[in-house]
Parts: C-alpha cells; sequence; structure tokens
C-alpha cells in the first residue's frame, strides 16, 4: 500500500485535498482524520504537520508527500522533487521597518525574526550577512513592533500582512515557492508511485486546457490547425457537407477567447469550448 503523507491545515491543505479528489482520491478529502485508507486505489493518507512532511518522507516511514518547497528546504533534509504542483505559491523575502535598512547588505548585524531559522540561516551565509535570526513559530511581522527583532524574514503571498504592519519589503525574493510532490532521495520509482504522479499530471493538465471543437471549410483547415495545434495533432472529421470539416483540439484554457475570436474571423463556425476533467497524455 502506498503512504502519502498530506498537509492537515494551512493554505497547503484545501488545494492538496481538491487535487487529489479531482485525480480519483475521494478518500483525500476526509475531514479531521489523521489517518485515512483508501483500499479502491491501494493508498494509505496520513495528514500531518506541513513543516514535518518532508521529514517523514525523507525518513522513508512514508513513500511520497505534498509540501512547500520552503518547508522542504527550512527542514534541512533531503528529497526529490516528483512533480511540482503549481498551487500555493508564496516568496520568502526580508523586511523591515522604513529607515532601518536600504538593501539586504544593511541586515548585517540586525535582529532578524523568522518562522523559518534553517532557510533563513542558509540564506544569510550564501549571501555573507551576518545577523541574530530570532525563532519564531508565527506573526513574525509583530515582532518588531514588540521589540524582539529589527526586521523579519517571512514567507509571504502578497506581502499585504507585511504592509499592515508598516514593513517595507527589502530586494528580491531570496525564495519562490509552490506545492511539491516529493520522495525519499535514491527511493527506487514503484508502478504506485508511477500511477500517482501520472494521476496529478492528468489534473495539472485538465486545469490548463480546454476541448475545443468548431466547424471549418476544407481550404482553411491548414491554418486552422495552426492556430490549435493539440497536443499531439487535431481531430479532424468529415461533415455531411463535403466543404467542412469538423475540428477538435486541446488549446490552452489561458487565451481561449482570443482563440475562438481568430477561428470566427477565420470562417469557423460552431466554435464549442469544453472543460476537462481529467486526461493522461
Amino acid at each position: 500500500m502506498l503512504r502519502v503523507a498530506l498537509p492537515n491545515k494551512g493554505q497547503l491543505a484545501d488545494p492538496a485535498r481538491d487535487m487529489l479528489r479531482e485525480a480519483g482520491y475521494p478518500a483525500a478529502h476526509a475531514a479531521r482524520e489523521l489517518v485515512v485508507q483508501d483500499p479502491d486505489n491501494d493508498v494509505e493518507f496520513f495528514f500531518l504537520r506541513p513543516r514535518d512532511i518532508a521529514i517523514y518522507v525523507a525518513s522513508g516511514q512514508l513513500d511520497i508527500g505534498i509540501t512547500g518547497l520552503d518547508l522542504v528546504l527550512d527542514s534541512g533534509v533531503e528529497t526529490d522533487t516528483l512533480l511540482e504542483l503549481g498551487f500555493a505559491p508564496s516568496t520568502f523575502r526580508f523586511a523591515a521597518p522604513p529607515g532601518t535598512a536600504s538593501s539586504v547588505a544593511d541586515l548585517a548585524g540586525l535582529r532578524i525574526a523568522t518562522s523559518y531559522a534553517g532557510l533563513l540561516g542558509t540564506r544569510l551565509a550564501e549571501l555573507g550577512i551576518e545577523a541574530t535570526v530570532v525563532k519564531l513559530d508565527g506573526a513574525v511581522e509583530n515582532s518588531v513592533r514588540l521589540g524582539v527583532a529589527d526586521a523579519v524574514a517571512d514567507v509571504v503571498a502578497t506581502g499585504t500582512t507585511l504592509k499592515q504592519a508598516g514593513l517595507v519589503v527589502l530586494g528580491e525574493p531570496l525564495l519562490v515557492s509552490q506545492a511539491l510532490l516529493v520522495q525519499r532521495t535514491g527511493l527506487a520509482q514503484s508502478n504506485e508511485i508511477d500511477t500517482f504522479v501520472r494521476r496529478l499530471q492528468g489534473v495539472i493538465v485538465a486545469r490548463a486546457y480546454v476541448l475545443v471543437d468548431y466547424d471549418i471549410q476544407v481550404d482553411r483547415v491548414e491554418a486552422a490547425c495552426r492556430l490549435t495545434p493539440g497536443i499531439e495533432s487535431p481531430t479532424v472529421s468529415p461533415l455531411h457537407d463535403k466543404g467542412w470539416v469538423a475540428v477538435r483540439a486541446m488549446v490552452p484554457k489561458r487565451g481561449v477567447h482570443h482563440i475562438m475570436d481568430e477561428l470566427y474571423e477565420m470562417g469557423a463556425r460552431g466554435i464549442l469550448v469544453t472543460d476537462i476533467h481529467a486526461c493522461r497524455l
């Protein structure tokens, strides 16, 4: 049975469960459970603190897990990334009150509060900056106001919370993070893991693409297919009217309305767009 670690809370939890439900693992949506078995898919799900997932996976106690890149790096353990999942985007950044520092280099010698002490220590060493790391469990944006730190380093999605605390973001992001599917470094691939990965890849593709169907005159098919080349090649089927054909192709969801506009101007009619709920490529 494949043992899979899932986040039990935070911004990773709901998107992870939604993705797994779409991939055919409804048991992953169980609420308030610590361990859930999915006998239909031969999978056992363990709901853990997001920070702990990389450690359980790296130790070999669990086979694979979904967590954030920032949490993997902060844990200090080694894992292999099987798949970038594309949700829970965030950045790891420095921030300080106005006038405290004009650049990241000005943080040298200051106290920096963070919930990601491991990640911060690594980045400070890479930057050659010596500073005091103040480890907190959360709400680090209040640490400056309360006098325990001079600046903060935090993982943020928009930076709004930092601004509301009167802090100014410094420099470029130290890390751009997202959700990952990870496994223990060096673990041999198995059919169970391959199937799990393919299902999630199918969800990612299904979310990014739609099916477009349209009718077009035969002499314009080549131009239309260049606009909608599909994944492998579009499907072209004859219609009762010999001068027309029906075309079906997968196209990126983003920009599909521009494609529809161009098809219409090209002479296509009966243009239909359909969501894709699952796929295997």
